[in-house]
């Protein structure tokens, strides 16, 4: 998970945020601005100042927020001077918007604020549906409004061309106050709370936000047009409100609350992606009729809140059909304020000590969570006090021994709970160490003198004093005085403070009591708290902290975890002393092994061959007509012989016609062990090389999921141990995946690319690495990069193993947590009805109404399970709106009949209609895979390893394609440093979709519409290029995917057909011309060699239809580069296939045949 942060703000005003990788608050440093309260969205934080307005932070990041501005330039032609700007009067405007209804001069459109600046000036899209139009951009039609064509024609009236001009958000990492209208009057009353939420209303790519606020009188607004291309959004629109309202909070989804003076709650119903603003509002009572609401915050399914009595409440049945809820429950503890940030996690402030708490416990099962534990994270101010710890222990001053003193003579239960509370960096009130049973106050030095060393000193007591003060507090619960501070049992916060320690306080160390009782500061101070102090904190916002159930935050340890003494020995070690240890430690363990086998070296060894045998029962997909799954036992034999090599046989046995008959595979002739993708059954299969060539491998099933594991770990490693394969891969090895997102890597043989006799693809061995991902690119220096199906990117470490794999079949370290989440989609189906209109009820020949994308499989919401036992729901059921061919307000897309071409509007011969259902589920796994952030990708190339660039010391080139569609460089990567140091923004015309590096540099790339372009200049010095160039794509085909090697480009189109550029030379890398060379492909990579493997959509066997199957392309050569023939490696079930990390030479006969043709110039 990438580290996102946590935003709080202190009683000073001053803005801190912690990220969830770090221990340390870190201070907005932007300008003098003071805020009262802030809520956070991933990348952005709405503020509002002490002067009453609302501030703007667009966290910093490697790509940039562009938006285009578009304006027609429209003409009519005119029989005396041709096409002109002199319309009829009943013509749109010479320059409009596209719909001609809105006059568009260029000089007319201006920055929405000061926060804007133009990337360039106004010029002309020359790009018309993927084709390049003539020059000058024009397109032709009859008439206003018409169907537009980019040729001339006899009867061509009209013409229109786009200008375009990109704005760029320049007000970032800094406080950008929101702009207001000109007009007096239309201003909004000067603000009092806001929230940020709503990101998940709407599954559309760019993300919309809801900005609701509250003003001095009482008023809720609405921030109109708030998403990530635009995030200040437009103007504010008043939202009518049946009381004058103090809070609002607005949660991810459709969840908005708010509280009223009078102390109830108000619901705002009606919330859709249509009407984000909602519709009504209702009224929720209080838990209480003495105690009204005071501060309410919402998630997505939970509801928190504070009573003006300061206690806790959870709402309880809250979700997006019942945004009410049912009931409240009253929680442990008391606070100033709640916040639910991301995942329906909490945080909240302490009501005395005004410290941030954060609920554990909190789970999708659990929403109320557990206990309630503080955050006693420092300030990045105070790593500057790094040494007072020690300074104070020396003077006699550390708050820590002077407890120790104490209990030395009257050990209590109150003095060890604040021997483990205390740290020199962060003293936090011993409140919080409560139990929920036994309230009790704080002793004197918690408070004040706490906060000021000085005082402190002065303070020390005797003993009696203090057991005195504990007898009168009452019995409390005991806590082990040498469990950590992390596993601290807290289960409940009193934070009511004795009057009489306060006044004890005072009384010795007045002025340091005043000023930190009261959370006051003399005016011009720098740092308003000491060294030791907690700062004191006024609001916090988790609307951009992810926090996992499996997440470890160094939040709630104290920073110096070892005594001074123990510090200071730890330092006093030196890495040549250690070295010397293990040295000297592994001599002697060597002198004893050696002299405990001096007495048994004259016996001979008691067996010469090991036979070991597991057995098990599992079932059998058998070879036999009708095909069906019977229980079998199976026996895997693994024997070693008088060289240690291992060998085995796996041995299945059935019965046929009451005859008991087996069935044995030679685990060195497996070529691929491979989960199947099944929701029914726990199943692998099996590959050889001649079950590969009939497409029919054996299929195994167990009986749960960890007998599969256990069986595909035990033989995976015995088919490693046969075929001496073990440890880490090869920097040269083909990455593959399949459909169910499992990554295999096979090592490439010598002769898999020779010229004259290959190896065959069927007999490469593929060994699967743990993790999950949907693409994967690697390259001969050893960098590789994944996707996931979240867009989450992710670099390999260099481990092996993972997943189901432990033990001898994984790597002991380089082995991460990985996450992945993807989308289950279902159709809901309707026919048209003369009388009661679109029905659930169809044609005896039609499909299910609920079903599959494809029609022939039934599938219902309640019936539809996750694609496995290894993922589980995080989402409900909602439309999706982004499907492809576009939907109505309701997300139905029409057709004349099923299945047919789908689009979003309704026209006469639409009998049919349907829309999809989508649900998120998660798999958590673990694999060599480390997570690169911030930016969510899809697509990713890097450079393939040249000969003739080899060992020239340059970066490796890498580039890539955001899920948004922009063009990404990243810069810094190396062997050393495969995840690179940051982006740099490559700026296109339109959003892209796929992108290759060449070996030489020659950077290709496909846009969302299906044209492809070429960036010209790019090199080692310029590695982002200078321009792009569009390429025309083959005629009446859109491209999906591209593929550059050492000199061949090769690209797929959306129907499977796979296409060579010709006429590319070093002086024209562009090319000429399109040559089509196979149809029925699903992914095409090429390699360093010119190398093409595909993954093959169907692939015919001699026992049915493969899908997804890897093939190679035969006969490439210099003189034949598109090949003769394919040749047919396993499958299916494949989806991604990467080779541009084989970089071995086939034969000498193809070196001497490239040095022939000269040396290929990059």
């Amino acid at each position: 998970m990438p580290a996102s942060v946590l935003w709080a703000v202190d009683l000073f005003g001053r803005v801190y945020t912690l990220s969830t990788a770090g221990q340390y608050w870190e201070l907005c440093r932007d300008s003098q601005l003071e805020f009262k309260r802030v809520s956070a969205a991933t990348q952005f934080c709405w503020g509002i100042a002490c002067d009453n307005q609302v501030y703007l932070y667009v966290c910093a990041s490697d790509v940039p927020i562009r938006r285009r501005e578009e304006a027609y330039e429209n003409q009519r032609w005119n029989p005396m001077g041709g096409f002109c700007d002199k319309l009829l009067p009943s013509d749109r405007w010479p320059w409009s918007d596209v719909s001609g209804l809105q006059h568009r001069p260029l000089d007319g459109v201006a920055l929405l604020s000061p926060h804007w600046e133009w990337e360039s000036d106004w010029y002309v899209d020359e790009n018309f549906g993927g084709e390049p139009t003539e020059k000058g951009g024009w397109t032709y039609a009859m008439d206003f409004p018409a169907t537009y064509t980019r040729d001339k024609k006899w009867n061509s009236c009209v013409r229109r061309r786009k200008w375009i001009r990109y704005r760029r958000y320049k007000s970032r990492d800094m406080w950008a106050k929101i702009p207001s209208k000109d007009d007096p009057e239309a201003l909004p009353d000067p603000f009092n709370d806001l929230s940020v939420g709503g990101w998940e209303i709407t599954e559309e790519p760019v993300g919309r936000l809801s900005v609701w606020a509250v003003s001095l009188q009482g008023k809720v607004w609405y921030r109109e047009d708030v998403s990530h291309p635009n995030p200040e959004g437009s103007s504010w629109s008043l939202v009518d409100t049946p009381g004058e309202v103090v809070q609002i909070s607005c949660g991810p989804h459709d969840l908005l609350w708010a509280t009223l003076w009078e102390g109830q709650a108000l619901v705002r119903e009606g919330i859709n992606r249509n009407n984000p603003r909602g519709s009504s509002w209702t009224i929720v009572e209080p838990p209480g009729s003495e105690n009204g609401i005071l501060h309410v915050s919402v998630g997505v399914s939970v509801v928190w809140a504070v009573t003006k009595d300061r206690k806790v409440w959870f709402r309880r049945g809250v979700n997006s059909h019942n945004p009410c809820g049912t009931s409240w429950i009253e929680m442990v503890g008391e606070m100033t304020m709640v916040n639910v940030g991301l995942n329906d996690q909490v945080w909240g402030i302490g009501c005395e000590d005004r410290a941030v708490y954060f609920r554990q416990g909190v789970t999708p099962s659990e929403l109320s969570g557990k206990t309630w534990k503080a955050i006693v994270a420092g300030r990045e101010s105070d790593r500057s006090h790094s040494g007072s710890s020690s300074s104070l222990l020396s003077a006699g001053c550390f708050f820590g021994d002077e407890v120790r003193g104490s209990s030395e003579s009257a050990p209590s239960d109150n003095d060890t709970s604040e021997v483990e509370r205390r740290d020199p960096k962060q003293l936090l009130p011993e409140e919080s160490l409560d139990g929920s049973s036994n309230p009790r106050g704080s002793s004197a030095s918690d408070t004040g003198a706490g906060r000021t060393p000085g005082c402190a000193g002065e303070h020390s007591g005797p003993t009696e004093d203090r057991g005195d003060t504990a007898a009168a507090l009452g019995p409390r619960e005991h806590s082990d005085p040498a469990s950590p501070p992390a596993q601290l049992p807290w289960t409940s916060i009193d934070l009511k403070e004795p009057k009489k320690a306060a006044g004890h306080e005072a009384a010795s160390c007045p002025e340091a009591a005043g000023l930190s009782s009261q959370g006051l500061c003399p005016l011009g101070t720098e740092e308003p708290y000491g060294a030791d102090d907690h700062p004191l904190w006024a609001w916090v916002s988790g609307g951009s902290c992810a926090v996992d159930t499996g997440s470890t935050l160094k939040w709630f340890t104290v920073q110096s975890g070892l005594s001074p003494s123990a510090q200071t020995l730890s330092l006093s070690i030196t890495p040549a002393q250690t070295a010397a240890w293990r040295k000297q430690i592994f001599q002697q363990l060597t002198e004893r092994t050696r002299r405990e086998l001096e007495n048994f070296r004259h016996y001979e060894q008691a067996v010469e061959q090991s036979v070991w045998v597991k057995t098990g029962a599992l079932q059998w997909w058998c070879d036999w007509k009708p095909h069906k799954w019977v229980d079998v036992r199976v026996a895997l034999e693994q024997f070693t012989g008088h060289d240690g090599a291992r060998d085995s046989i796996l041995f299945i046995y059935y019965m046929l016609h009451e005859e008991k008959k087996y069935l044995h595979v030679f685990l060195n002739e497996v070529t691929a062990l491979v989960p199947v993708l099944n929701e029914a059954k726990h199943s692998f299969a099996l590959y050889t090389p001649e079950r590969t060539r009939q497409r029919w491998p054996v299929r195994l099933a167990a009986a749960t999921e960890q007998d599969m594991n256990d069986w595909l770990a035990l033989l995976s490693l015995s088919c490693s141990e046969s075929r001496r394969v073990h440890g880490r891969l090869s920097p040269q090895a083909i990455w593959s995946i399949t459909c169910k997102g499992d990554i295999f890597v096979s090592e490439p043989s010598p002769d898999l690319e020779a010229q004259e006799h290959p190896l065959p693809c069927d007999q490469m061995f593929w060994r699967q690495v743990g993790g999950h991902l949907r693409l994967v690119e690697a390259s001969s220096h050893g960098v590789v990069w994944g996707i996931g199906y979240d867009h989450t990117a992710w670099v390999y470490t260099g481990g092996y193993g993972g997943g189901c794999f432990q033990g001898l079949a994984s790597s002991s370290s380089n082995i991460y947590t990985q996450s992945d989440v993807k989308s289950v989609c279902i159709y809901e189906n309707q026919r048209w009805n003369p009388v009661t209109g679109y029905t659930s009820r169809g044609l005896p020949t039609d499909r299910p109404m609920w079903s599959d994308a494809s029609g022939l499989q039934e599938c219902t919401k309640a019936g539809t399970k996750p694609p496995s036992l290894q993922w589980t729901w995080v989402s409900d059921w909602s439309v999706d709106f982004s499907t492809p061919g576009g939907t109505d307000q309701e997300g139905w897309q029409y057709a004349s009949d099923f299945p047919a071409s789908y689009h979003g509007y309704k026209t006469m011969k639409d009998f049919v209609r349907r829309r999809c259902w989508a649900r998120k589920c998660k798999l958590v796994t673990s694999g060599p895979w480390l997570e690169v952030a911030p930016i969510a990708l899809g697509d990713v190339s890097i450079i393939p390893a040249c000969p003739e660039t080899e060992g020239q010391g340059h970066s490796i080139a890498l580039w890539a394609v955001s899920d948004k569609g922009d063009v990404l460089c990243r810069l810094g990567v190396s062997e050393l440093n495969p995840a690179g140091s940051s982006w740099l923004h490559v700026g296109t015309d339109q959003p892209f979709a796929s992108v290759s590096i060449g070996a030489c540099y020659q950077v290709w790339a496909v846009a969302r519409d299906g044209s492809a372009f070429y960036r010209g200049s790019v090199s080692p010095s310029q590695p982002a290029g200078d321009c792009w160039y569009h390429i025309p794509s083959p005629p009446k085909q859109r491209l999906v995917q591209v593929s550059v090697g050492h000199t061949s480009v090769y690209a797929l189109d959306e129907n499977g057909n796979l296409w060579f550029r010709g006429g590319i030379t070093p002086s024209y890398p562009q090319g000429s011309s399109w040559e089509h060379v196979s149809n029925n492909v699903r992914r095409v990579s090429v390699g360093p060699l010119d190398q093409v493997w595909v993954i093959a959509n169907k692939v015919q066997g001699s026992h049915g239809l493969s899908r997804g199957t890897v093939c190679r392309r035969t006969g490439v050569q210099p003189h034949e580069p598109k090949g003769q023939g394919w040749d047919y490696g396993i499958g299916g079930g494949w989806s991604h296939i990467s080779v541009r990390a084989n970089t071995t030479r086939a034969s000498r006969s193809w070196s001497r045949e490239r040095e022939a043709q000269g040396p290929v110039r990059c």
